[in-house]
């Protein structure tokens, strides 16, 4: 499962840091995700609080709402979803003011920008872009001698 935050740029509603996808990489919901989670700043400013996909609806008036996501047994059950979300967005806001990610990620990146910076510059690439000469019609690179 991958968890895809969304930063809450405008700051409307106040209080919203982020939307939160999940998306499944395997098992049976591979290729779906669950929409509708937020983590938000809770009240007085100390921590970090979690909605979960919910359904408003009315009442004589009323308005309430139906959780999407429930436990079948066990009320704590959540939790594990809970703490996975606040660790996602705490490792985006890592990334966002160090513009250094950390991790797998972090490494990868370490090292594309290694490679990269390595590279000769690309005049000195001995390269050239000439006319298509494969059936599909592809610009093909060429050597320049």
């Amino acid at each position: 499962m991958t968890i895809k935050i969304t930063p809450n740029d405008k700051g409307n509603p106040p209080g919203k840091l982020a939307d939160v996808e999940l998306h499944f990489t395997d098992g049976p919901l591979a290729g779906l995700k669950l929409i509708g989670f937020a983590i938000w700043e809770r009240r007085g400013g100390n921590g970090r609080n979690v909605t979960f996909p919910a359904r408003s609806y009315s009442v004589n008036g009323e308005r309430r709402s139906f959780a999407l996501l429930r436990p079948i047994v066990d009320t704590s059950a959540q939790n594990a979803i809970r703490d996975a979300i606040v660790a996602a967005y705490e490792e985006y806001e890592h990334i966002a003011a160090n513009a250094e990610p950390v991790g797998p990620v972090g490494d990868f990146a370490r090292n594309l920008t290694n490679a990269i910076n390595a590279a000769p510059p690309v005049a000195e690439v001995p390269y050239a872009l000439t006319a298509p000469t494969s059936r599909a019609g592809a610009v093909q690179p060429s050597l320049i001698k």
